[in-house]
């Protein structure tokens, strides 16, 4: 399977060296574009058998997949450039563009030929930079074969959802914003190991650890979190005082409403 992926900012950057380090799909069959050299310099040092591209309509000849990885509102513009060298009888199209749904993709693809391709509407995270990301997706036009083939290439980038379009913002919300999310607890845990006394590469340390810890329990039991909470909470004991000031303070409501603000309406 041969992808060529349009932008190599923070996420088509992170989805190149995914898929890279993957075993679906080889990094020669890889063609990274971008107007940024210093960008694309970076990929072919760190993989020299990934192609790269100043000209995004050279990229998309000969691929298989043409992965749009450019900010929503450049989307239209880019596919506008490549569409008349696409061939949409044995492409498939993925959009990473968050917000811009695969009504909208298909109408920045209209030809007037009243033909389209397969597309796709993807939500990765970054972590599928170290494949430990979580992708959701949906798509139109497409066949449970392409579905099941796409599924597995991003699957080994950690993990993927086929969902219903509507379950989309959730996602991104959960997955995508997610991951600022619990970048911003690891930072408040450090800051707090730094009042107790230590040095906060230690204390960040200790919480990565314990995170780790965390969702292998989770992973290995499919316990709900209340149960392995149950297991470190005593009568009278630290936890749970902690737990109750966190929740005294809106812990569980603030995240709440984190997500529910930043779930696009």
């Amino acid at each position: 399977m041969r992808f060529a992926i349009i932008g190599a900012g923070n996420m088509g950057g992170a989805l190149a060296r995914g898929l890279a380090k993957g075993s679906l799909v080889r990094t020669a069959d890889i063609t990274v574009s971008d107007p940024s050299c210093e960008r694309t310099d970076a990929l072919c040092r760190e993989f020299p058998e990934m192609k790269v591209a100043a000209d995004n309509k050279v990229a998309v000849k000969n691929a298989d997949v043409v992965l749009f990885a450019v900010k929503p509102w450049l989307l239209e513009g880019v596919i506008e450039e490549v569409k008349g060298e696409m061939d949409y009888d044995n492409q498939v199209v993925v959009s990473i563009a968050g917000g811009v749904g695969t009504k909208q993709i298909c109408q920045y693809l209209d030809r007037g030929d009243a033909g389209f391709p397969a597309v796709y509407y993807l939500i990765p995270n970054t972590a599928v930079d170290v494949m430990a990301g979580m992708t959701f997706m949906t798509s139109v036009f497409s066949t449970a074969e392409m579905d099941a083939q796409l599924l597995a290439v991003f699957k080994e980038l950690g993990d993927a959802m086929l969902v219903e379009e509507r379950l989309m913002n959730a996602g991104m919300a959960l997955s995508s914003c997610g991951i600022a999310y619990v970048m911003r607890y690891v930072r408040a845990a450090t800051e707090g190991g730094v009042e107790l006394g230590f040095y906060a590469k230690d204390a960040q340390r200790i919480i990565m650890q314990t995170m780790k810890g965390a969702v292998e329990l989770l992973a290995a039991g499919g316990a709900h979190p209340e149960a392995e909470i149950d297991k470190v909470t005593t009568p009278g004991g630290l936890t749970i005082r902690g737990l109750n000031a966190m929740e005294e303070a809106g812990f569980t409501t603030s995240v709440i409403k984190g997500l529910r603000a930043s779930v696009k309406s």
